[in-house]
């Protein structure tokens, strides 16, 4: 036991009017008040204490010694050392924003699920347990949206139809770098979203693709979000042709689709299930900016719009993003919205290609805006979908 450290974890005391420090003596007859005997002094200031057999299990370092020299001294022998100025407690800007999530996505109409950690091994990069109390849970998860699956099949098994959840938790990995872990958040989407089914015969409604990705882009919507969709195939669990990659301010935000149909006949599951899977970093990277964190009134224009239709057949491979990005770009400060309101493939549609059309929104803040303010506009972005996409414009 050393003296400095004594009187390093226990601080001053009180001498009189005056403020000290545990002396050499003090600690000898406290010491030797305990039962302990001291063998060997290794310096004016260092004792080697051998603890008497009846305290061995309570007397084990030498911070168990101080504690006992602080309660034979006298606690209210010490000196008090409170910090100079106390402040409130508060939350980090990371549980700010992760609070913020799960309110979007419980309004979002999807139930948060809270699971086990740990999981079955068999997975190549799990991290196994030396010592699990269950071979059924020996291993570490290394994403949510295995759990959400099992999750749904359960609830369809107890009668209590499709489940539309989300979960915010904990993966682990292994990797060249060693043992890894990261914040995800997935969710798990199908089923009818509707209450009553009478006007159907009771017959349910399977969720389209283009529903469960509203209640994604509602949720980010309120998050303030600019999310991209491209095609993706990576998850061997979604369907290829119906999974998209997100981005967002150029990192890749994670994924959403629907699960294979391989998948869903093992599983038992019905048609149509979507799920997705977000990076939690990134997303509360994007959220981390005085615009998400204080929202600011945005003045609306009184003046009304104007709508422009825009059609043309387009190559198949290129994704109705791009041309949203393209036509948001050449439009510029007029354009208030595009969006994409018919697609057609079939007879009169040329070999490789298909039939889109826009209908795009206009509109000043400071006046009406007459045919000679939209047309060069509008001009501008008919020609800047042929020199970039090669498209044959039908309106």
């Amino acid at each position: 036991m050393r003296l400095d450290r004594v009187n390093q974890i226990l601080g001053p005391i009180v001498v009189g009017d005056d403020v000290g420090e545990l002396q050499a003596a003090d600690i000898n007859r406290i010491i030797t008040a305990l039962g302990c005997k001291i063998d060997d002094t290794k310096g004016e200031k260092v004792w080697q204490v051998t603890v008497p057999p009846y305290r061995y299990r309570d007397l084990e370092r030498e911070i168990d010694l101080i504690e006992e020299i602080a309660r034979l001294y006298g606690y209210d022998n010490f000196c008090d050392d409170l910090p100079q100025e106390t402040e409130a407690g508060y939350l980090s800007i990371d549980q700010e924003l992760t609070r913020k999530l799960r309110e979007v996505f419980r309004a979002a109409g999807l139930t948060e699920l809270v699971q086990y950690s740990l999981v079955k091994p068999g997975g190549d990069k799990q991290i196994t347990l030396a010592n699990p109390l269950f071979a059924e849970y020996s291993a570490l998860r290394t994403d949510l949206l295995s759990g959400l699956i099992d999750a749904f099949k359960y609830n369809l098994e107890q009668g209590n139809g499709a489940l539309n959840g989300f979960e915010i938790g904990r993966i682990f990995w292994r990797d060249e770098d060693g043992l890894m872990e990261a914040d995800a958040i997935a969710g798990i989407m199908g089923g009818d979203r509707t209450l009553g089914r009478w006007t159907r015969g009771g017959k349910e409604q399977p969720m389209s693709w283009f529903e469960a990705k509203g209640v994604l882009e509602g949720a980010f919507r309120r998050l303030n979000l600019a999310v991209e969709y491209q095609p993706d195939r990576r998850d061997p669990r979604l369907h290829p042709g119906r999974t998209a990659s997100l981005w967002v301010q150029g990192n890749r935000l994670g994924t959403f689709g629907q699960l294979h149909p391989q998948l869903r006949q093992e599983r038992g599951l019905p048609d149509a299930v979507y799920a997705f899977e977000l990076d939690l970093d990134v997303l509360l990277d994007s959220l981390d900016g005085e615009e998400n964190l204080t929202p600011a009134f945005r003045p609306y224009s009184t003046f009304p719009a104007s709508d422009r239709d825009i059609a043309f057949f387009a190559p198949t491979q290129v994704s109705v993003a791009e041309f949203e990005r393209a036509i948001s770009k050449a439009a510029g400060t007029l354009l208030e919205s595009v969006e994409v309101f018919d697609e057609y493939r079939g007879e009169n549609v040329p070999s490789g290609q298909r039939s889109l059309a826009f209908r795009i929104v206009y509109r000043a803040s400071d006046r009406t805006l007459t045919d000679a303010d939209i047309e060069p506009v509008h001009q501008k972005v008919r020609e800047a979908l042929v020199d970039k996409f090669s498209v044959n414009l039908r309106s």
